[in-house]
């Protein structure tokens, strides 16, 4: 999977902005390269394929603290 497919289109859907998305997906990632498991199938994929792979399919969700925004 390449960051085309899904589109960025696409993936700015599953989140509010895509400043969370690139956010969202570095996170995961780097979990995944630390030792997280896999949520989807990762045979032969980067972690940050991998990471996108399970945003689109909803698999990783995330909570913005507004408290922290104020």
């Amino acid at each position: 999977m390449s960051i085309n497919k899904p589109g960025i289109e696409a993936l700015k859907k599953k989140t509010d902005s895509t400043y969370t998305l690139v956010v969202q997906a570095s996170r995961r990632a780097r979990q995944l390269m630390e030792g997280a498991q896999p949520l989807v199938d990762a045979e032969d994929k980067k972690p940050l394929d991998i990471a996108i792979e399970e945003i689109n399919r909803g698999l990783i969700t995330y909570h913005r603290n507004l408290e922290d925004e104020q």
